[in-house]
């Protein structure tokens, strides 16, 4: 199963490829901000991130409810997670 889970930009690391580190439930990834660019993204901001793709962005209060949401879901979303920790870039 995939997930669009929230994220939230630490760096902006490849502007010109549109590549920027976020934590994602505590492990931090590189993800393509390309599809939120045009709505101005840049550190701090909170996205929604499917298989790699910033697919939206989104504020913090929905970030922490998504959050909760998903957690409610138990161990598939706890599968996911496992995975998630398994793919972290540092």
């Amino acid at each position: 199963m995939c997930l669009g889970i929230p994220g939230q930009v630490v760096e902006i690391v490849d502007d010109t490829n549109s590549i920027a580190k976020v934590v994602v439930s505590g492990v931090k990834r590189h993800v393509s901000i390309a599809l939120v660019r045009p709505e101005g993204i840049s550190p701090g901001d909170w996205v929604l991130i499917h298989v790699g793709f910033a697919m939206s962005k989104i504020d913090e209060h929905e970030a922490h409810e998504t959050m909760k949401a998903l957690y409610s879901m138990g161990d598939i979303f706890s599968d996911e997670l496992k995975m998630l920790h398994q793919s972290q870039i540092e």
